[in-house]
Formats: structure tokens, sequence, C-alpha cells
């Protein structure tokens, strides 16, 4: 069956061009996250993985809600990668080593995530998890990419500079900063899928423009993956991710923002981050600063959050996350009239 839909795909009109596969990936991913999230639902709460709103007065939720839905994400996103790429890559290899990284480094995030769900990990505790997940990654480099910031491109300029021994620790910084904001946006339904696929979106587009068919590709697997778990995490919502969820998804965002700025112009390169995480960072710089003027620990849970800020204005959740939503494909769609425009 797999076969034909390939075959399908491959007699398309050219109008598709590179982002057949891509789409294809996703809607795979898509339907598999969808039919899963359910089964994780029943194991969730057969574990304990519940998420209770007594706990604090931030839960926004009123019923306790399963918190694995990560665990769904993470197998839609593996299983449709690993099942579309020997035929996007027939002749070469279709799996290179910084993605045998990611999907190995992103199980064991989902892991020590569903762990945290049940035990409830400090800020220390988290912080080297994804510091030292941000250092692993960079030892899976072979032949075809690496993920790892080697240069840093200078605005306004074609130079790049070198970052030699640097490179290792800004490369997990950045990779823990982007991971835990999309941990710490995640308080209402629907949200941080919402806007992981948004981010998804337009870093498959700018991969397929950039001629990068594996980043196009498991960018749109993490996008369909989100979609598909969206069906059950939209408000209200049956399932939450997590903190799996969120890291795995943090994770492998950034990661591919790495890989995938290889081929982008010097003076483009520090923006791509800024555009493609603008919601989830301006949310935790905003949060830390109001932190900081209260006298509080920046790591102290709070309401602070954009979400927060929206619902005490009257929002409902879905206005909330729709608003949220819109200021995130405002700032993607920035960012690909720019790019696209560079290729004009």
């Amino acid at each position: 069956m797999l076969d034909s839909v390939i075959a399908a795909a491959q007699a398309t009109p050219k109008f598709w061009g590179g982002f057949r596969y891509p789409l294809f990936t996703g809607l795979v991913a898509m339907l598999i996250t969808w039919g899963l999230t359910p089964r994780v639902r029943m194991l969730a709460f057969k574990s304990g993985a519940v998420d209770d709103p007594k706990r604090d007065d931030r839960r926004i939720h009123k019923e306790p809600l399963p918190r694995w839905g990560g665990i769904a994400i993470f197998i839609g996103i593996a299983i449709a990668i690993a099942a579309v790429l020997p035929f996007a890559f027939p002749k070469t290899n279709p799996y290179p080593l910084y993605l045998v990284g990611m999907l190995v480094v992103g199980a064991l995030l989902v892991v020590a995530g569903a762990l945290d769900d049940l035990y409830q990990y400090s800020a220390k505790i988290q912080l080297l998890i994804l510091l030292g997940a941000g250092v692993a990654i960079q030892f899976f480099a072979g032949s075809i990419g690496k993920i790892q910031i080697r240069t840093l491109g200078i605005p306004f300029t074609d130079h790049h500079i070198q970052l030699l021994w640097a490179a290792i620790p800004l490369t997990a910084i950045y990779i823990f900063i982007v991971t835990k904001t999309m941990d710490t946006i995640d308080g209402v339904d629907g949200l941080a899928s919402g806007i992981a696929a948004i981010s998804a979106g337009t870093l498959m587009t700018i991969a397929v423009y950039e001629g990068q068919p594996r980043v196009a590709i498991i960018a749109a697997a993490v996008g369909g993956s989100c979609i598909g778990f969206l069906r059950h995490n939209y408000n209200p919502a049956k399932i939450i991710m997590g903190t799996g969820g969120a890291y795995i998804l943090g994770f492998t965002l950034a990661c591919l923002s790495i890989v995938g700025a290889v081929k982008t112009a010097a003076a483009l390169t520090l923006i791509i981050p800024i555009f493609v995480f603008g919601v989830p960072i301006f949310d935790a710089i905003q949060v830390v600063i109001r932190r900081k003027l209260s006298g509080v620990p920046i790591t102290q849970a709070d309401k602070r959050h954009l979400h927060h800020q929206l619902l005490k204005r009257g929002l409902s959740q879905r206005q909330t996350v729709w608003v949220l939503y819109l200021a995130a494909a405002a700032l993607c769609g920035t960012l690909l009239v720019i790019i696209l425009r560079s290729y004009a």
C-alpha cells in the first residue's frame, strides 16, 4: 500500500516539487499520532501520569488530565520518518548520523519527560538533562549534516564568525533555551502543539527552497504529528503533551533550525530562531524580567505567562490560543517573505 501511495505522489504535477515527500510524511505522522493518542491516554491514566488541577492555581483545566501525549507525538514522528526516507532517498543513505542522533536523544528525552511527569524533577535536574542532550547530539556527526552552531552570521553582511571550541556550549545552550521555552508555554489546551506545528511548517518550507529535502521531511513529520495530537489536545483537551512532549518538540525543532540554517545567507541565520520561535522566546524573556523585577526566583512557577495574561483579560482558552497562533504565524510568515525574496 505504501508503494502505491508513493507512486501516486511521484505522479503529481510538478507544481508540488520538493513538497511532495514532506507533505506525505506529515500526513503519515498525523494519522499515526491521531490514532495512537487515545491508547497513550489510557496508559497514562493507568500509570498515574495525571495532571491534577488542584495542585496549584496555575492549572486552567478543571478535571485531571493524562500527561504522556509526548509519547504519541514521538512515535508518530519516528515512524513517519523511518517509513518515507527510504523512498525519498533510494540511492543514498536515508538515515544520516545526525538524524539517528536526533531520534536516539529524542527518545531519551521523552523517557526523561515521562518520568518528570511522575516524579516532578527540580529545575536543576531539568537543566542538566537538556544541556546534556544539547551536548550529546553534537557527537552524532557524519558526512551528511551536523547539529552544531559552528559560525555566527554578522547581520547585514555575508561574513561569519568561527566559534571554534565555543560551538559546543553555545549549541547546547541554544537547544536548552528553545526546548525549555516550548515547555513553559505549554499552559493552555493546544497552545504548544499549535505553535510547534506553525514553526515546523516554516522550517519545512525554508528547507524545501534551500534544497534540504531531509530537513524538510523531518520538519513535516513534526508538524504532522502536532496536528494529529491537536485532535485530542485542542480545548477541551482530553490529554496534554506533558514534559516529554514539550521536550521532543523543542529539541527536534531546535536541531532542525541549526542543521537547516547551513545554506542560509549569513545575514539571515540570526533572525531565523527569532522569528520561528518568537512567541515562546518572547514569553520566556518577559516572564524572566517580570520575576526579577518582583524579586522572585526566575524558576518559580507563576501566572505571568502570555496565555495567563490573555485569560486574565477575559479571553477564553480558544481565543487565547488563536491570538498566539496568529502572532506566531505572522512572525513565521514575515520570515518566509524575507527568505523567499532572497531567492528571487
